[in-house]
């Protein structure tokens, strides 16, 4: 496997004053037409002209942030990663690699998660260029194999966790949903070993649209509805059989008035459906006696 090299060319400012040079001597040849062949003149211009070209090809600058990967005959010379302007054998193929971070966007992939429920997800990602011998010569298209391994990387996270959990039985285990952090961590672990080979370094990989597909979206809502109802309506009770309790031991302790079997379960009966109810309850006054 090809490593990263770096290597400093030539400087050139000092290639400019050399070609300046041979630029001077290409002017000057005609001049030597009146001492000798006026043919041999011309063709000694164009072979001085020609090598005035050749060695101006290889001027080439780098920017703040970007690279050059150097290849000779096929051959990886090296990168250079200083910016400023530089002179490089003219052979030589220079190929711009950007060291900038970047960000991609990733589509909305629709998928099934760890229980078989179609979902939407789709996730953020920043990443740069490490390696850039690996990132040209190791892949066919760099920037495009971080799009296909980033979705590759995405479906197998989805498919290895559920959306969410319903067993209020259990300790829910890591979702989609409830472990954010964590499922985004495993995320940027995986894509860092999928882009390694490529010189890629993945700095951050968050989920950024979660949700799930339309074909089933009324059917979970109206599930998570009734599981908060179901949750509501067992703290309400669990609340009103407290209640109904603390009356009844109070009563006892006051000796305000003495019930029997039946009537403390009839008494019971209309604190919990007070307590529990959803509406508001209308009370009947009993004017009578106590038995009547």
């Amino acid at each position: 496997m090809i490593k990263e090299t770096t290597v400093r060319p030539l400087s050139a400012y000092i290639m400019l004053v050399v070609c300046l040079f041979i630029l001077a001597f290409a002017i000057l040849i005609p001049a030597f037409s009146l001492l000798g062949s006026k043919g041999l003149s011309v063709i000694g211009g164009l072979v001085v002209g020609f090598i005035f070209l050749f060695t101006c090809a290889g001027f080439f600058i780098i920017n703040p942030n970007e690279s050059k990967v150097l290849i000779l005959f096929g051959e990886y010379k090296g990168t250079v990663k200083d910016y400023g302007f530089f002179w490089a054998n003219p052979f030589m193929v220079k190929k711009n690699v950007s060291l900038r971070a970047r960000n991609l966007n990733g589509s909305t992939l629709k998928v099934n998660d760890k229980l078989g429920n179609p979902i939407e997800i789709a996730a953020v990602i920043v990443w740069q260029v490490r390696d850039t011998a690996k990132a040209i010569l190791e892949v066919d298209d760099y920037q495009q194999f971080v799009v296909i391994q980033s979705e590759a990387a995405v479906r197998h996270l989805a498919n290895t966790f559920p959306y969410d959990t319903f067993d209020d039985d259990h300790e829910p285990g890591l979702t989609l949903r409830a472990g954010a952090e964590k499922v985004n961590e495993l995320l940027e672990l995986e894509l860092n070993e999928r882009l390694a080979r490529a010189g890629i370094f993945v700095l951050e990989a968050r989920i950024s649209h979660l949700a799930y597909a339309s074909e089933i979206a009324g059917a979970m809502l109206q599930r998570q509805q009734a599981i908060a109802v179901v949750a509501a309506r067992r703290q309400i009770v669990e609340g009103a059989v407290g209640m109904v309790e603390m009356a009844l031991d109070r009563l006892s302790e006051k000796q305000i008035v003495n019930l029997d079997e039946e009537r403390k379960a009839a008494m019971v009966s209309n604190l919990l459906v007070v307590l529990c109810g959803e509406k508001a309850v209308h009370p009947i006054l009993n004017a009578g006696t106590l038995h009547h």
